[in-house]
């Protein structure tokens, strides 16, 4: 190291303790000002921090990062200013003044190997000029639901998301595909199938020791079982939490494979032919330590609160489509030859159910929405997933009705019509940021081949919303 600079560097089963206990802090929903407090002091004294990451995400769910020196911040943190107009979904030109609020619980140390020496980060909120929540941002509108259900009886909600990803070799590997027209697998094993030092088992490795630093609370990491397909599973946290944790996932994905020159890649179908990569969305409620959806005397082992959050997610499961596969790509991965969860109704077994109930017990009795993409805005497929489990208008569900087989869309361009036309996505998104989701869709729609076909197009890549450039979407 360069003997003139001392950067923080901290060892990772420290990093673990430390990650941990601050995620600790928010389940147990400690004051905010408190926290603030301690996270100021924090930054403060500690000498080697040269910048902090503030993380936020658009509508769309592609998470943006600006890095500002520490006392800047330290001084300025109650007038933080961006320009919102310059982000797809956000506000328009006249008005592009947006500002941040700094969630100062939801602070993360980094691993200074991976991410760099000298770093911590953390999560914000967007908010009008005058303060105030601001429209599109689903991150604001998922925490504020779930902290009025705690106010309301004390009900928490929790979700965790199993994320698939694949791994290609060389850098950028995305951003290259019109040109190449491929991507090459890093291995053609499959389920459970790597050598303990092949590069795909060296990536899952050294990203998971990543994520357990972070403080998520790993449980497995496997090959799956397409070729060069990894997933690694943690636990199930506080809605908002995981949420979060699904953007740190796949920025340090991104962030190892990089280091390795490789492209961890969230695309939901990038090769025809294989099995596609999903985003199962685990999702209960407790109160006062007691799993809501639990009852081993019920259908399945679920309770009938569980069954009623299920057949309301059923009934409107084609207004939420859009929402839960919301890239043109995603929906090549709705196809029933590859275990595609295309099917709206629920089961315990059947895997081209959108809706599966896991085998469990007391504390992980749960309900899984297996027709969630990765590239899908989380804390807006999470927010939309609780609010109309627990909200939204239901059909008379019976045992016939639920054994009714219908599908989800199998195009974006259906998606979007039916997301248009319903009244009840404009009344869980509200009209101003149910108008911009579904301009955006048709944007990236507009601009690929309408028929899907049996080979991925170089713009359904292209113009995809976690891949593209603002030079691409300009030059069109």
């Amino acid at each position: 190291m360069d003997p003139l600079r001392d950067f923080l560097e901290i060892p990772y089963d420290q990093l673990e303790e430390m990650n941990t206990a601050a995620k600790i802090a928010r389940m147990e929903r400690v004051p905010v000002d408190q926290v603030t407090e301690e996270r100021h002091r924090y930054l403060t004294d500690e000498k080697r921090i040269k910048a902090v990451t503030v993380c936020f995400s658009d509508l769309e769910g592609r998470l943006h990062m600006l890095d500002y020196d520490k006392r800047f911040l330290l001084k300025s943190g109650d007038n933080l200013t961006f320009d919102g107009s310059s982000i797809r979904g956000f506000s328009e030109q006249h008005e592009s003044d947006l500002r941040l609020a700094i969630d100062w619980p939801a602070f993360y140390w980094l691993p200074a190997d991976v991410f760099g020496p000298g770093k911590v980060l953390v999560f914000a909120e967007v908010r009008e000029r005058d303060g105030s929540p601001y429209h599109a941002d689903l991150r604001s509108r998922l925490k504020d639901f779930t902290e009025n259900m705690y106010k309301k009886d004390g009900t928490v909600c929790n979700a965790a998301n199993e994320i698939e990803g694949f791994l290609f070799k060389g850098g950028d590997a995305e951003r290259r595909y019109p040109k190449t027209g491929a991507f090459e697998f890093i291995s053609t094993g499959g389920y459970y199938h790597s050598l303990p030092g092949d590069p795909l088992r060296r990536f899952i490795d050294c990203a998971a020791e990543v994520q357990r630093a972070m403080g998520f609370t790993n449980e497995k990491d496997h090959p799956e079982v397409a070729p060069s397909q990894f997933e690694m599973n943690y636990s199930y946290t506080e809605a908002s939490i995981a949420a979060d944790q699904v953007q740190l996932y796949k920025l340090l994905c991104r962030q190892v494979a990089q280091n390795l020159d490789m492209t961890a890649s969230f695309l939901p179908k990038p090769v025809a032919g294989v099995n596609g990569n999903g985003m199962h969305t685990n999702l209960s409620l407790s109160r006062d330590g007691q799993n809501l959806f639990h009852d081993a005397k019920g259908k399945d082992g679920l309770s009938a609160s569980g069954w009623e959050f299920i057949d309301r997610i059923l009934s409107n499961a084609p207004d939420l489509c859009l929402v839960l596969n919301s890239s043109v790509n995603s929906y090549r991965r709705l196809d029933p030859a590859y275990e595609a969860p295309n099917q709206i109704k629920a089961s315990a077994s059947n895997r081209g159910a959108m809706v599966r109930i896991p085998v469990a017990n007391e504390r992980s009795a749960r309900v899984e929405v297996r027709s969630v993409a990765p590239d899908a805005n989380p804390y807006l497929v999470i927010y939309s997933l609780l609010k109309t489990g627990l909200e939204g208008p239901v059909e008379t569900a019976d045992e016939t009705k639920r054994a009714r087989t219908r599908y989800l869309p199998d195009n974006i361009h259906d998606a979007i019509r039916i997301f248009k036309a319903s009244r009840y996505s404009t009344e869980l998104l509200g009209e101003v940021a149910h108008g911009k989701f579904a301009e955006a869709k048709m944007a990236s729609a507009e601009r690929c081949p309408k028929a899907l076909g049996n080979r991925v197009k170089s713009l359904e890549v292209q113009f995809h919303h976690e891949v593209t450039n603002q030079y691409l979407w300009s030059d069109f």
